[in-house]
């Protein structure tokens, strides 16, 4: 073993692919594999599972993944206490549902750095492949809802992959809607008064199950439906469509512009807006930061942190 071979298994789970990191890494991937593979003989375990789909660690290997963490961090201190490096980069990864409180957050953690380097990563991304990617590592923090209806089918998910939710903020469901909108100027609004206008959601793939929405009141009936992969295609045909789409109410005009308002739907509904964190991996200083402007984030907007 290697403290070499050790980085490369890191930076494999970061990437969730032996092709990506053998790129990033600037080495050949047939002498990546080998490097894995070496490993996998000297202990005699199987780190990864590969499939056709690509690779996930295996039990064994999410043990290993943990003790080679551990040995790379003490070794970037132990190199830091008797040589002339400079600190480690900063390193953090959050995977979270297409939210711009999430996003703004994620600005505000980086304004708020004191590092010569770092090296982020933000992914607006589906609600299973949150879970993924922390459940494998690729991020150290997810952000999505929870509501009477999907509570049961994600709290299974999680528990299976070992994974803990935290509740942040309570939110009554709001519509985001164009600020020229018929209804822009509504109090509050309806699903019959949105019936004749187009319902604007974010497609999850593979996954695409009423439990996996961002949308609370998912099993609804609508007459229209446009299916988006994105927060800016999304906004855009809120406006030229006049369309609409169901959120937590959160919006920051500084991220998003003046042109779309929130107005609060009629409903008894609550999302349950949390974070989600691997229960086997402890978080780094810089994901912690990340928590702390969430919630300064959450209280600034008028709602109560929850603890």
């Amino acid at each position: 073993m290697t403290i070499q071979q050790l980085k490369y298994i890191i930076k494999i789970v970061e990437c969730g692919s032996i092709t990506e990191a053998a790129r990033q890494l600037f080495i050949s991937q047939p002498s990546l594999s080998a490097a894995v593979k070496e490993l996998e003989q000297e202990y005699g375990i199987e780190i990864f599972y590969r499939t056709p789909r690509g690779i996930s660690l295996s039990a064994d290997g999410t043990e290993f993944l943990s003790y080679a963490r551990q040995i790379i961090e003490q070794t970037e201190l132990m190199e830091l206490r008797y040589t002339d490096k400079k600190p480690a980069r900063q390193i953090c990864s959050v995977s979270t549902q297409h939210y711009a409180f999430a996003v703004n957050a994620f600005v505000n953690l980086i304004a708020s750095l004191d590092a010569e380097e770092y090296e982020f990563t933000l992914r607006e991304t589906r609600t299973y492949e949150i879970i993924e990617d922390v459940a494998n590592y690729r991020s150290e923090v997810g952000v999505l809802y929870f509501s009477d209806f999907n509570e049961k089918v994600l709290q299974k998910l999680l528990q299976e992959n070992q994974l803990e939710f935290t509740p942040l903020f309570h939110a009554r469901p709001h519509v985001f809607i164009s600020a020229a909108h018929p209804l822009a100027g509504a109090g509050k609004v309806t699903l019959e008064d949105l019936e004749s206008y187009p319902f604007l959601t974010f497609e999850q793939g593979a996954y695409n199950s009423f439990y996996f929405s961002e949308e609370i009141l998912s099993t609804e009936p609508h007459r229209k439906i446009i299916h988006v992969s994105d927060r800016a295609t999304l906004f855009n045909l809120l406006i030229g469509l006049n369309g609409y789409t169901i959120c937590t109410g959160v919006l920051n005009s500084d991220l998003n512009g003046d042109n779309i308002v929130s107005v609060k739907l009629k409903t008894n509904e609550v999302m349950r807006v949390g974070l989600i964190t691997n229960k086997k991996a402890p978080l780094g200083a810089a994901a912690k930061k990340y928590i702390t402007e969430l919630k300064k984030l959450i209280e600034e907007y008028g709602y109560t942190v929850l603890q």
